[in-house]
């Protein structure tokens, strides 16, 4: 099922996000998120943005949401899409039924642009993205260092 996040989801999002920030460069944070700042990252952005969780038997499994690409008035119709994935459901399409609807939404509220920033190397995002019709637009060399490596980041674009 999914369904718009609620707070009370924060706790099973922030186990969600911080395995990628603890132990991967997918996320360029190095510190885990606590549930009380992810409580207020929501509601900053579902004040404008949708925010969505997937739910299996109850318990979230992924999250997707969208926020401003940059902060200047010209790039209003512009938006930056994120999804997460519990590790463990990796590869069973939670990412598609994630990004399925919240595309939709973006575009039904007349969004022009969506944009995924990518840590590479990342197969399955990068085709997660492709398979929704995203083309890859930038390719930043060495732009992270995470865990004493530097990490290039790709970007993907959707015109609706």
């Amino acid at each position: 099922m999914i369904r718009p996040a609620i707070p009370e989801d924060a706790a099973a999002i922030v186990a969600i996000y911080n395995h990628y920030v603890v132990h991967t460069f997918i996320s360029f944070e190095e510190q885990p998120v606590s549930e009380q700042a992810m409580r207020g990252r929501m509601a900053d952005v579902q004040a404008v943005f949708p925010w969505l969780v997937s739910e299996t038997n109850g318990l979230v499994d992924g999250f997707a949401y969208a926020r401003p690409w940059k902060g200047r008035c010209a790039y209003r119709n512009s938006v930056e899409t994120t999804v997460y994935v519990d590790r463990e459901k990796l590869g069973r399409g939670v990412g598609t039924l994630l990004y399925q609807p919240l595309l939709q939404t973006l575009k039904d509220r007349g969004y022009h642009t969506a944009i995924g920033g990518i840590a590479l190397p990342n197969d399955g995002s990068v085709a997660l993205h492709e398979g929704f019709g995203f083309k890859k637009v930038a390719h930043f060399e060495e732009v992270g260092l995470k865990f004493g490596g530097w990490v290039d980041v790709g970007y993907w674009q959707l015109l609706f």
